[in-house]
């Protein structure tokens, strides 16, 4: 299981959302070349980012940011946020980004998903984000009568083979993650997973390495907060799931 270290960037800065209302924004630093470079230091080898302005409003406002990440540290990153055009997959992966997540894009243009990943492939990942079982979209701002488990079933159809699952209810507020419907969503669509919201203590990863190592397809799990608040370092949350 892999550990991806998250950065959500909104105006250039490194912040968390509480079940990613802008309004409830926590600015951790202005620096978030910075902020990866410590992940890096720390032993990550990967970094999931978010552009927080580019999945409420659809138009990039991070790239400089992005940019200056990609160039001056060796991570493989996976990028979301507003990315809803194959030009603008195609921006990203220019500036060097490893792998892409679509999210609206999934839901309002699944042809783009289909050729995104004929395209790309692996390179191409879908973000399924989910309030009570049903998929949320426009950065969690807007509610579909989609269910989530149905939007995966249908991206496996198109050719997507990871996806990134977030309980919009449990992101930010450091509760613990709804590992039961990560574990339905792994079941029940064939996809590899990786867990997104709520990751608050080190039991909750050993929790969702147990599942991986009884042959649940969770390849990974994404933290944020509890690293920035000092419930666990980065160093011991990779210590767990070696």
């Amino acid at each position: 299981m892999i550990i991806y270290p998250a950065i959500d960037l909104k105006d250039g800065k490194v912040v968390r959302l509480l079940q990613g209302r802008m309004e409830d924004a926590t600015v951790y630093s202005d620096n978030p070349a910075e902020v990866a470079a410590d992940f890096k230091d720390r032993g990550s080898k990967v970094l999931h980012i978010v552009d927080l302005n580019g999945a409420f409003s659809g138009k990039p406002v991070n790239d400089e940011a992005i940019r200056d990440i990609v160039k001056n540290v060796s991570l493989k990153i996976q990028v979301g946020g507003g990315i809803r055009t194959l030009a603008r997959v195609e921006e990203l992966l220019e500036l060097g980004v490893a792998r892409i997540i679509l999210g609206t894009a999934a839901v309002r243009d699944p042809e783009l998903v289909m050729e995104a990943v004929r395209r790309y492939g692996d390179q191409i990942i879908v973000g399924i984000d989910a309030k009570d079982g049903m998929v949320a979209v426009q950065g969690w701002a807007e509610s579909t009568d989609l269910k989530a488990e149905d939007l995966g079933k249908a991206m496996k159809q198109v050719g997507v083979s990871r996806i990134v699952f977030t309980d919009i209810s449990r992101d930010g507020m450091l509760g613990g993650p709804n590992i039961a419907s990560t574990v339905s969503m792994a079941e029940t669509t064939g996809l590899k997973v990786i867990a997104s919201g709520g990751i608050s203590a080190l039991d909750d990863l050993k929790k969702l390495k147990a599942e991986a190592d009884h042959g649940i397809a969770i390849e990974g799990a994404i933290v944020g907060k509890a690293i920035y608040s000092g419930a666990f370092t980065l160093e011991e949350a990779l210590q767990v799931i070696c």
